[in-house]
């Protein structure tokens, strides 16, 4: 009999250890951290220009709405996806009320294919082209989150609504610091509207396209859309200080600016013995410029010795200028503790940029600053032979080879002219 309840005992906690095995897990009870939504704004000029009938045969709109259908089936469920219109709704002819025909088709969020599509397949060629007032108003719609933000703005003319210049609009955008990125697609653009939407990409980083048909439209804003899921590093937003003393300490990383025209700006990084500093800076163009500019990234001490510098200079023939530097510290001896102290770096940025009168020069320049923290070289002074690199002992080794094969070519020259004259 005892044997017996033991053996209805084992049978029953047999089966409740199963039962908890197999219950499910509460939601998020062992879940790493999700990471945050990205969130994309397509913005759709539909104005009364997109009635004409030039891309395959059909009327631009057809062509945006085809492509907005195959790209909505297509949108990665991570992605929470908006719909932003200009130029949709008022038909009359006054300026004044049609540079505010903007609104939101449909909202940024968890996305909902059949109501998304049942929304654009409303929409008819309109009104006037408020691409700036557009801009605005899709950057307020993809306020919150620390994910990815992106506008994918698609038009086939430039903005009617001056003076509020969309360019500038854009500047303004990126000079917040919230790393959203507006995308550009021109529809059979001409001259003026291609340097008006490159211009805006170019503002935040983003991408201008040319589209002469519907598949490359369809694809251009899946790739964006799909781009927006798999971000690359997000940089983050810092400000550099006017002098060493007062600036920001930079970790390894990806940092972004502003830098006013022909300003320095300063950061500082700790450098422990042994470690190898490596820094570079990019200074985009993203207005109309003087040709001849320079940029300069400088390491200094923080008693104003400077250790190293790189430094590039431009024509106009580029809108992005680069530099870098490498600083290798020696390794040293560990203090009691058994850890050495780091040595404070002055990162010194500056610009020769200047522009003509006409250009606004507020907000600045868009700086992008990567720091980087690696193991030294087991030889710090390896790292450079007066500004020759590791591949120093070759070139002076060509170097040599080709005096030394110089000088016996003369010699034998010399030589069988010598025996010319003789003979």
């Amino acid at each position: 009999m005892i044997t017996r309840k033991r053996l209805a005992a084992g049978v029953c906690g047999l089966l409740a250890a199963m039962t908890l095995a197999l219950a499910p897990t509460p939601a998020g009870a062992d879940e790493p951290d999700a990471k945050p939504s990205p969130k994309v704004e397509l913005t759709l000029d539909v104005s009364g220009s997109m009635r004409a009938r030039d891309i395959d045969g059909q009327s631009r709109m057809a062509a945006a709405k085809q492509a907005f259908n195959e790209v909505l089936d297509a949108v990665p469920d991570e992605v929470q996806l908006g719909i932003r219109t200009l130029g949709a709704n008022y038909r009359g002819e006054d300026r004044k009320v049609g540079c505010k025909d903007t609104r939101q088709l449909y909202p940024v969020g968890p996305l909902n294919r059949t109501e998304a599509k049942t929304a654009v397949a409303t929409l008819s060629p309109t009104g006037w082209t408020p691409i700036g007032p557009a801009l605005l108003g899709a950057a307020d719609d993809l306020k919150g989150g620390d994910g990815s933000r992106r506008i994918v703005l698609i038009t086939d003319g430039e903005d009617t609504c001056a003076p509020l210049d969309p360019c500038q609009v854009a500047r303004d955008i990126a000079a917040k610091g919230i790393h959203l990125t507006v995308d550009t697609l021109g529809l059979l653009p001409d001259a003026k509207t291609r340097n008006q939407l490159s211009c805006i990409a170019e503002a935040t980083g983003g991408t201008y396209t040319s589209v002469q048909h519907t598949k490359e439209l369809r694809d251009r804003v899946h790739q964006l859309v799909d781009r927006a899921a798999r971000p690359v590093v997000t940089p983050v937003a810092t400000e550099g200080a006017r002098q060493c003393a007062g600036a920001p300490t930079l970790k390894p990383g990806l940092y972004t600016d502003r830098e006013k025209f022909a300003e320095h700006r300063w950061y500082r990084v700790a450098v422990r013995p042994g470690q190898e500093l490596r820094a570079s800076v990019s200074i985009a163009a993203d207005r109309a410029v003087n040709n001849d500019y320079g940029v300069l990234l400088r390491a200094s001490t923080v008693h104003g010795r400077e250790i190293v510098r790189g430094a590039e200079a431009g024509d106009g023939r580029t809108d992005v200028i680069s530099s870098g530097l490498r600083y290798p510290k020696a390794p040293s001896a560990s203090s009691d503790d058994g850890t050495s102290a780091a040595e404070t770096v002055c990162l010194q940025v500056s610009n020769s940029f200047s522009a003509p009168a006409s250009v606004k020069t507020d907000p600045g320049l868009p700086v992008e600053l990567t720091v980087d923290l690696v193991d030294g070289p087991d030889d710090a002074s390896d790292a450079a032979f007066f500004g020759l690199g590791h591949g120093w002992w070759l070139l002076v080794s060509l170097a040599l080879t080709g005096l030394l094969a110089g000088l016996l070519w003369g010699w034998i020259s010399r030589w069988r002219v010598t025996v010319w004259r003789t003979r």
